[in-house]
């Protein structure tokens, strides 16, 4: 690595680093090992945080197949409350909304705004495009029924961070692609994720042996998401760097300077302006993978928090 790591973020690395020392190596734990493994590390950073004035779980079918969501209410939101559809990251494959959980509320707290976070089917066990397609029946659901729920139908956001900010993409444009193009009024991409290709220029400055995540990582990721990579690594709603991007709501790019992925949001920014998408980037200096979690240690991992905020508030009213 040759850019310089804002020191809190390197301490937030290092205490991640000791919690999976841990535990047993990934290699040697099936998927549900290693999914509760995550829960156990992340759980430190998931704690604390801004109290709700009301949060809810509740496992509801959107017409696609049932999905486990919970729902947090920020003191002072307006009722019905406009809302950002979180979906979290972890490359299709690991975390949850328990793992995401302060994330989520410090975006509710910072933004005004209801937070629907998601936990959508994980890969390997259900391939693409099983995930995306409940996340698409959620948000037209919302967008229908969403008073039933105190939401605002008209007022809804989309936004993950890693592989949530893949779906995030994929959702929006699949909607696009029926019509209903007012449905996502913001999408929120937090480091995303939008192809297996990583450069070697990216793998030699922010991968390797003691990154955060490498490309052979980031590469198994896409593979247990995808049925055949090689065939459906051009698919767009796959893989959405490679779509046509027209019609797409603003879109706002968080990008850790020191990210495997941060080339891929800047590609994905390139491809956004040239097809006419209001879009905004933020580069944020000495940041990683994932830095978002280090909120209760770092300060520019809460700079960033209120930015996302307070762009999702500005397009929803």
């Amino acid at each position: 690595m040759t850019a310089v790591l804002d020191p809190e973020i390197a301490l937030f690395l290092a205490e991640m680093k000791a919690g999976w020392a841990a535990h047993p190596p990934f290699a040697e734990l099936d998927f549900p090992g290693q999914r509760a493994v995550c829960e156990e590390v992340r759980g430190r950073w998931a704690a604390g945080g801004p109290a709700m004035a009301a949060s809810e779980d509740l496992r509801f079918d959107p017409g696609a197949g049932e999905l486990r969501l919970r729902i947090h209410r920020p003191v002072g939101a307006a009722v019905p409350a406009p809302a950002l559809v979180y979906l979290h990251g972890g490359g299709f494959t690991l975390f949850s909304i328990d793992t995401h959980d302060r994330l989520m509320r410090e975006l509710a707290a910072a933004g005004g705004f209801a937070v629907i976070g998601v936990d959508y089917p994980l890969s390997p066990e259900h391939k693409y495009p099983v995930a995306l397609d409940r996340i698409e029946a959620l948000m037209r659901w919302l967008s229908v029924h969403g008073a039933g729920w105190g939401i605002d139908p008209a007022r809804l956001a989309v936004g993950g961070d890693s592989a949530g900010a893949n779906l995030s993409f994929a959702a929006a444009l699949r909607l696009r692609d029926r019509g209903e193009v007012g449905v996502v009024r913001a999408i929120l991409s937090n480091y995303g994720y939008f192809t297996p290709e990583v450069s070697d220029r990216a793998e030699e400055r922010f991968g390797g042996p003691g990154s955060i995540m490498d490309r052979a990582e980031a590469q198994a990721y896409y593979d247990n998401y995808l049925t055949d990579r090689e065939r459906e690594r051009l698919d767009p709603f796959a893989c959405p760097i490679h779509a046509d991007l027209t019609g797409l709501p603003p879109v706002l790019l968080v990008v850790p300077e020191c990210d495997l992925l941060a080339e891929q949001s800047l590609a994905m920014e390139a491809r956004l302006e040239a097809a006419g998408v209001a879009t905004t980037t933020t580069i944020y200096p000495g940041a990683t993978h994932s830095f978002l979690e280090a909120m209760s240690v770092a300060q520019v991992a809460r700079d960033a928090i209120r930015d996302g905020a307070a762009f999702v508030a500005a397009r929803l009213g």
